[in-house]
């Protein structure tokens, strides 16, 4: 069980599947095993596996709140919205003052459109907690089901009056804005979501229709770009933007728009005519004659696609061929009285994205219904337990039976006395920076690998083959998570050859691992900490030219928030070898931490020049700071 949290903690889920499986098999009417398989499942995408789990969770023990609450985040997933509001209210008799299961019970009503009964618990909750905003945005969002727009906005506004600074209320609130055509009071809501939710690509899609609308392109083509940064394979901001481009005459990289949506949508006739008419624009004839056609073969009686591929045609010389064409479109200009006037365009027309009708091929898309997205209270995706905090420091180097591929620099870490033990050795080590997940293809190769080991420990003729084999154990335990009986294989060892910097080595990092998760248990781990410093320490001692030894110390001086510290270590790590981007890396975390933004930002810049390209996505978020500020 210990190890199988220890893997769920480390987000390695197939694993801790495994051993949950064996808990099962042994005990099958403990609960636990049951629960935090389905987390692990939960976290893999596997909804209904995690949903069968959580049931046979509660058949053990239906007085656990976690196992009824897991079970309705899976039955949201799955769309089954009135089972998971049955979840939540199971869950409300053991602990009726959890707002999370009251918000989730709510949405799922609202999902369910059981909007009498949503709106009776939003009263509920209103007198519960009179200062919970999100139950006004909930309430917001019935209103807008059930056609009450005034009711609406009256809820939002007082959302915004408790919680100012919940993007997600402006930018609902924009979208009213939109739909009213109030533009510039919309742009406004949403420069306001957008500073809140600068990540959300669908924020600058709507800021940019609002832009658009007032006349203001290049702040729309901006917007564009953004939300294109943010979301690439946005639909709707890669067909605006080619509108937008084939408007200020940027017909090149409006055809590469428009190539894109083609892409998603090979069918899509609206985007294959505009393409066409850049096509045409940029001297391409063939190319537009080809998107004409296609079109025309679609809609027969499209005049104006008919108009532009005679001209075309006449332009290529094809004269019978146009000829036709335009024979086409005069018998349907001689027919024109039969179908009255055509109705006038608008200023600034729009369509829906599902309306296909041909003749507003130059309009701009917008979303078919304008919504925000439900944000369900939700403790376990990528933060198990509620307890993991994500650190933003890379982990400590360590060994291990793979070597893990960079995708940028496919330079191998190198050891010396790694290299002597290899020499010797049934298998090689490799020095690590992350250990790769063990899928599930790889994992009986493992536990294999570990019984293998131990029949070569049994049967060994010599005590120095006995002790390899013992320490390729105690790496493979640490690989498998199972980081107690790797310290039990490693103190061994040392009691064989106390002089081993790799085994102290070995043993800080299991330590440290699991001093992580005790920590994330609440925990005091202090003494385990200074354990971890001390085998660290001693290892220096024994090999002080490992600069992976003075980069691991550091992270352990950064665990204790010790940075001034931790900065001599990982400047040390770096004088020993300077292609070692990690400790750039952490360094320059370490310098940001302690108030040093300028050395910390050109420390994350040579971190990515020497392949660690995560470093370029911190770099954005400090080199904007002045210099000399914390964050």
């Amino acid at each position: 069980m210990t190890i199988g949290r220890s893997a769920l903690y480390y987000e390695d889920y197939v694993l801790s599947i495994q051993y949950f499986n064996q808990v099962i098999s042994v005990k099958p009417f403990l609960y636990e095993p049951w629960f935090f398989r389905g987390v692990a499942k939960y976290s893999l995408d596997d909804f209904a596996g995690a949903e069968a789990d959580c049931t046979q969770a509660i058949e053990r023990n239906p007085y656990v709140v976690n196992s009824y609450e897991l079970r309705g985040l899976c039955r949201i997933r799955l769309e089954k919205y009135v089972d998971a509001a049955a979840d939540y209210t199971s869950a409300l008799k053991y602990d009726p003052e959890n707002q999370g299961l009251w918000h989730n019970r709510v949405l799922c009503y609202i999902h369910a459109k059981d909007y009498e009964r949503a709106l009776g618990q939003l009263d509920t909750m209103s007198v519960r907690w009179p200062k919970y905003a999100d139950a006004w945005s909930m309430r917001a969002e019935v209103c807008m089901q059930q056609k009450d727009t005034a009711l609406a906005i009256a809820a939002l506004d007082k959302s915004l009056e408790i919680d100012p600074y919940d993007g997600r209320t402006w930018a609902a609130r924009s979208i009213i804005s939109l739909s009213r055509s109030e533009w510039k009071e919309s742009e406004r809501f949403l420069d306001k979501a957008i500073h809140l939710l600068p990540k959300d690509g669908s924020n600058y899609i709507n800021r940019a229709l609002a832009r658009y609308n007032q006349n203001n392109l290049r702040g729309a083509m901006a917007d564009y770009d953004t939300a294109l940064d943010l979301e690439p394979n946005n639909f709707l901001g890669h067909y605006n933007r080619g509108l937008l481009r084939a408007q200020v005459g940027d017909d090149n990289r409006g055809i590469e728009d428009f190539d894109f949506v083609l892409q998603l949508e090979p069918d899509n006739m609206l985007a294959l005519f505009n393409r066409g008419l850049l096509r045409d624009k940029t001297g391409d004839l063939r190319g537009a004659i080809s998107d004409y056609t296609k079109v025309i073969n679609e809609f027969p009686n499209f005049w104006t696609g008919l108009h532009y591929r005679a001209e075309c045609y006449r332009r290529l010389g094809m004269n019978r061929q146009a000829e036709q064409d335009e024979f086409r479109i005069l018998k349907a200009q001689l027919d024109k009285r039969y179908n009255g006037k055509q109705p006038r365009m608008k200023k600034r027309p729009m369509r829906k994205r599902s309306d296909e009708d041909l003749e507003k091929y130059n309009q701009l898309v917008v979303a078919d219904e304008q919504e925000v997205e439900n944000d369900y209270k939700n403790d376990y995706r990528g933060r198990v337990q509620n307890r993991k905090v994500e650190t933003t420091y890379l982990p400590m180097y360590q060994l291990a039976l793979v070597p893990k591929e960079n995708d940028v620099n496919r330079q191998s870490p190198y050891d010396e006395e790694v290299d002597r033990f290899n020499s010797e050795a049934v298998r090689p080590l490799y020095i690590v920076c992350n250990l790769p997940s063990l899928g599930e293809s790889a994992l009986p190769r493992y536990f294999n690998e570990v019984k293998v080991l131990t029949i070569g420990i049994a049967e060994a003729q010599e005590v120095e083959a006995a002790c390899s084999q013992l320490f390729l154990r105690a790496v493979a335990y640490g690989m498998m998570q199972n980081f107690e009986t790797a310290i039990d294989d490693l103190d061994t060892y040392l009691q064989i050859d106390s002089l081993s910097s790799l085994a102290l080595w070995q043993r800080a990092v299991c330590k440290s691992k699991i001093s992580e998760f005790q920590a994330s248990l609440g925990t005091d781990v202090s003494i385990r900490r200074a354990s971890v410093l001390m085998d660290l320490t001693d290892a220096i001692q024994l090999a002080p030219h490992n600069a992976y030894l003075y980069y691991n110390r550091g992270n352990c001086h950064v665990d204790s928030r010790d940075y001034a510290k931790a900065i001599a270590d990982y400047t040390q790590a770096i004088s020993i070898n300077p292609q070692l981007a990690e400790a750039y890396y952490n360094r320059g975390l370490a310098l940001i931490d302690s108030g040093k933004t300028d050395e910390g930002v050109a420390d994350l810049s040579k971190a990515g020049e020497l392949g660690l390209y995560t470093a370029y996505s911190l770099l954005k978020k400090y080199a904007r700071k002045p210099p000399q500020s914390s964050h």
